[in-house]
């Protein structure tokens, strides 16, 4: 159980940057509506830009905090808390275009990631 923290860290951040930074211009199954990159889906919310790129930095910045933990782990409690409340966010934004289930399932994931890391 003492590796399950630090794997957990690591799989949230990676996970974060693997869609804010590599796939950002790409689409994907689990985008709303009928996007094909960020830009897209946060239209598909109805979402105004400058409200993707506050988000796109928190995530971000929560994402390094993640790793930072590794050195500071008083950064890593606040950190998975903060991502999972903009998982909710994201659950909610799915729910309000009517997305099916399949298309939240990577935040729900993620916030469940992060409720455990807190427990941990």
């Amino acid at each position: 159980m003492e590796y399950a923290k630090p794997i957990i860290q690591l799989i949230l951040a990676l996970g974060i940057y693997n869609v804010w930074i590599i796939n950002y211009t790409k689409g994907s199954k689990y985008r709303g509506g009928k996007s094909n990159n960020m830009s897209e889906e946060f239209e598909a919310y109805g979402f105004k830009s400058w409200f993707m790129k506050i988000i796109g930095f928190s995530k971000l910045t929560l994402a390094t905090s993640l790793i930072a933990g590794y050195w500071f782990p008083y950064l890593v409690d606040p950190s998975a808390f903060l991502i999972g409340t903009l998982m909710v966010g994201a659950l909610f934004a799915h729910l309000k275009i009517n997305d099916p289930f399949v298309k939240s399932i990577p935040a729900l994931i993620m916030l469940i990631l992060c409720s455990t890391l807190i427990i941990l």
